[in-house]
């Protein structure tokens, strides 16, 4: 029928942050690149009770071809880091508030790794939006909740034994689950 393209991005903060117009500069996830407190460029909130956020999340894009027996699709799927949403009080902050920060993000791709893996598993029907986009919102939702999880089993770093647990069973999760081409 001819080539669809779309392109969905989600911007999942670790705390609620209000969206301004400013255009967002984004970091992609990169093993070899871990974040320093220079990425974090946005300004703490006068209310906010929390020593740092970081502002991380998921997006993709595909292409597509309708054939006889249903749609052949390519994704791009990424994880990225929102300097501009992220922040720090210095005054709080040392590296193991930065280390769970990087772990929010580790987060993010280790999700990101598991959409890929998903949609290019899948076989969309007619209904592709749809179906790609039910994935898609699901797989928010878990990252969502192991993101709070992540956050409450840690105290927000405080309990070093659980950073540490977390730490690991990230990293592990990680290299378990390899980046889908």
């Amino acid at each position: 029928m001819g080539t669809l393209k779309y392109l969905y991005f989600l911007f999942i903060p670790v705390l609620c942050i209000p969206c301004q117009g400013q255009e967002l500069r984004e970091i992609p996830w990169d093993a070899k690149h871990n974040l320093s407190w220079t990425d974090f460029k946005g300004r703490p909130f006068a209310t906010a009770w929390a020593a740092a956020t970081t502002a991380s999340g998921i997006s993709y894009e595909y292409t597509g071809e309708e054939r006889a027996d249903g749609y052949e699709l390519h994704f791009k799927v990424g994880a990225f880091f929102y300097p501009d949403k992220s922040w720090y009080r210095p005054e709080l902050c040392d590296e193991s508030v930065l280390q769970h920060e990087q772990l929010h993000f580790d987060i993010s791709e280790l999700y990101a790794r598991k959409l890929k893996k998903e949609l290019e598993s899948t076989r969309f029907s007619k209904n592709v939006k749809k179906e790609v986009q039910a994935i898609y919102d699901r797989i928010l939702v878990e990252l969502s909740a192991l993101q709070s999880r992540y956050d409450h089993e840690t105290n927000y770093s405080r309990d070093t034994r659980k950073q540490l647990f977390w730490v690991q069973k990230i990293h592990q999760a990680l290299q378990e689950t390899p980046v889908v081409p």
